[in-house]
């Protein structure tokens, strides 16, 4: 009986005692062994895919935006403010939110609208809109 075989472009296996895991190609890897008898099994289970965040804002918009969010929550320093934070997971509730808004409006001089204000669930998606409504008043 033919053993089954896995294609991949490298794998490498280490005798451990407990189990290990790595990722390959987007799967993640699960290997046992069993007190050191020479049996190995395995199982390859998807991974969700992680893509890279594009931005359109600009990286100046998004950095003022960061700092206006971390005073307005009085995030402290070492805790990381980024175009990805979404303000519910900083602590926001939605008179934060508000406020934080309202703060954007003044610092960049434009208005956001409600429908606008409620789509708003991250730095990044602030600073988005916050480009997207200067460059449509310059125009």
């Amino acid at each position: 009986m033919a053993s089954p075989s896995l294609a991949a472009s490298s794998i490498s296996f280490q005798p451990r005692h407990a189990l290990a895991t790595s990722r390959v190609s987007g799967l993640k890897l699960v290997s046992f062994m069993n007190r050191g008898r020479n049996s190995l099994s395995f199982g390859l289970r998807p991974m969700p895919a992680r893509g890279r965040v594009t931005c359109a804002a600009k990286p100046e918009t998004v950095d003022k935006v960061c700092e206006i969010v971390r005073k307005q929550l009085a995030v402290p320093s070492e805790k990381p403010v980024t175009g990805e934070s979404k303000f519910a997971e900083l602590g926001a509730d939605s008179l934060d939110t508000v406020e934080i808004v309202m703060g954007l409006e003044e610092e960049f001089g434009i208005t956001v609208e409600e429908d606008n204000a409620q789509n708003i669930a991250t730095v990044l998606d602030a600073a988005e809109l916050i480009d997207k409504l200067c460059s449509g008043k310059s125009a």
